[in-house]
């Protein structure tokens, strides 16, 4: 714009002499000079330039300003972006360690749990521990009654004990109460016996294993030389359980008692 500007300045200082001379020779009016008027254009023109460029700077800058924002805003969109994506980065790697060391923990406890002799193996039992922890209640059933079988009958009665606490509605309770029954009765603990017997008998009415029980409950009362009381229960099981083997043996049984005079 000062170039445009200068250009004109010196177009006007060369016609200057021209124009004074010719003011000299005739005196025209300032409304019809054309050297008057053609400088009046001259201005307007330069003033138009003038603010066209003005705006023009004021539209740039605008435009720039506009771009600089959206800029501004992209990158804030980037820096919030990156924000999210370190935090979910770091959750993931917390989760991941976590994971792996949950892992490594169950690694070490199942090592652990295999260099151990195992309860089945001849390992020891103590109580409150299932032979298969973990296991369902058939696995642990089945376990416990393999101590019955190879005799081992501590650690059976602990297991059937701990099974009742663990799995106190599952349809082998009464089978488990029975030979938790009978792990004391073959140790001679009669009076453990003879109320674990009337557990199953008083529990679980409609378990197969009430004949049984109460001949167990005949002879451990038997054992603790209470003759009434055993002869009732033998007299019960050849009564409501007619010929079956538990009402044989409670005959027999009745019959000892009577050649023994008791």
């Amino acid at each position: 714009m000062q170039v445009h500007r200068l250009k004109i300045n010196k177009t006007l200082c060369v016609l200057a002499p021209v124009i004074l001379m010719a003011g000299c020779s005739v005196m025209t009016p300032p409304s019809e000079d054309p050297v008057l008027i053609k400088l009046a254009e001259l201005e307007q023109r330069l003033a138009s330039i003038e603010r066209v460029m003005q705006n023009q700077s004021l539209v740039d800058m605008s435009r720039q300003v506009s771009a600089l924002e959206l800029r501004a805003d992209e990158l804030q969109g980037m820096s919030e972006t990156l924000d999210h994506d370190a935090t979910t980065t770091a959750d993931r790697q917390r989760q991941l360690y976590s994971d792996l060391d949950d892992r490594i923990r169950e690694l070490e406890l199942n090592m652990q749990a295999r260099n151990a002799p195992s309860v089945l193996d001849g390992g020891t039992l103590i109580a409150g521990q299932l032979p298969v922890p973990g296991g369902s209640d058939r696995d642990n059933y089945q376990a416990a009654l393999e101590f019955v079988k190879e005799q081992r009958y501590e650690p059976a009665a602990l297991a059937f004990k701990q099974f009742l606490i663990s799995f106190p509605n599952s349809d082998l309770a009464a089978n488990a109460q029975y030979w938790l029954a009978e792990s004391y009765y073959v140790t001679q603990d009669f009076g453990a016996a003879l109320t674990a017997f009337q557990l199953v008998i008083n529990d679980y009415p409609r378990s197969s294993k009430v004949a049984d029980a109460l001949l167990k409950t005949g002879y451990c009362n038997y054992e603790l030389e209470r003759w009434d009381a055993a002869k009732e229960s033998l007299a019960r099981v050849q009564d409501d359980y007619a010929n079956t083997t538990a009402a044989r043996l409670a005959a027999q049984r009745l019959k000892r008692m009577e050649t023994e005079g008791v």
